[in-house]
């Protein structure tokens, strides 16, 4: 079962119409031929990103996962029918599940591999963690809203996903004990690098993590952070690159540690 920590106590489930089916197996065949659709509108708008991301396809792994994972466990119920539509969806708490082309593609930047050690910030719904686990992760993921940290980890602990572990608490804090990461995926949007996370990450590691940038250009009473989704590679020296990936929406990163300026 996923491992919980802080002594969790996982409130119940509240299961949708057919949801009870896939929650001892995350492999059923609920759904299938949605999550096949889905999977296919992932592929074309990656085509249409590729100015932004490159022409190299996204790894068949990561499309492979995509088609297992069930989406329609990780929305509320009143989302279940819109769960396979690519697009972002409130799961509650101002938060939402993040579009499946942008799950995808930053497990894809990501590189995961067997036994890659993951740290997840920000937890939400639990999707983001489900894929990385069917990519063969070990996850350490971490959600500050403790209402969505005890849903997350009871929905994965019924699909059997036990290679994550959830903790609730400062996701900008990181997971020092844990420590190094070979990858670690930061989904809330924040206005610089949580240095502490860079600490976290192993030489060799990925980063992958939207950041905002202020339009001073735009009259303050319209005034929006653009947010870019950029990657961070720590070589074996230490020594950091980045590359800015394309243009995301995501939810602030909040928490003690991720303070803003």
């Amino acid at each position: 079962m996923c491992a919980i920590y802080k002594d969790y106590k996982p409130s119940p489930l509240r299961k949708t119409a057919g949801e009870d089916r896939i929650m001892t197996d995350h492999h059923a065949t609920v759904r299938q031929a949605e999550r096949a659709a889905m999977v296919e509108a992932v592929v074309a708008e990656a085509a249409e990103a590729a100015d932004w991301l490159g022409d190299e396809p996204l790894d068949g792994k990561v499309l492979q996962a995509l088609a297992k994972v069930p989406r329609h466990a990780f929305v509320p119920g009143r989302q279940a029918a819109a769960a396979y539509e690519n697009q972002p969806l409130p799961i509650g708490g101002r938060q939402t599940i993040s579009q499946p082309f942008i799950v995808a593609v930053m497990s894809d930047q990501a590189e995961i591999t067997a036994g890659s050690r993951v740290l997840e910030v920000g937890t939400g719904s639990g999707y983001q963690a489900a894929m990385l686990a069917e990519l063969g992760a070990e996850v350490f993921t971490l959600e500050v809203l403790p209402g969505l940290a005890a849903e997350a980890a009871a929905k994965l602990a019924h699909l059997g996903y036990d290679r994550v572990h959830c903790r609730q608490g400062d996701g900008a804090a990181g997971w020092p004990e844990a420590a190094p990461f070979d990858a670690i995926l930061v989904t809330a949007a924040a206005d610089r690098v949580p240095g502490v996370l860079l600490d976290q990450l192993a030489p060799g590691g990925r980063m992958i993590i939207p950041l905002e940038e202020q339009d001073t250009a735009t009259p303050a009473h319209w005034r929006r952070p653009r947010q870019t989704l950029v990657r961070i590679d720590k070589a074996a020296d230490g020594s950091l690159s980045e590359k800015a990936l394309l243009p995301v929406a995501f939810v602030p990163l909040t928490g003690p540690s991720a303070a803003r300026k």
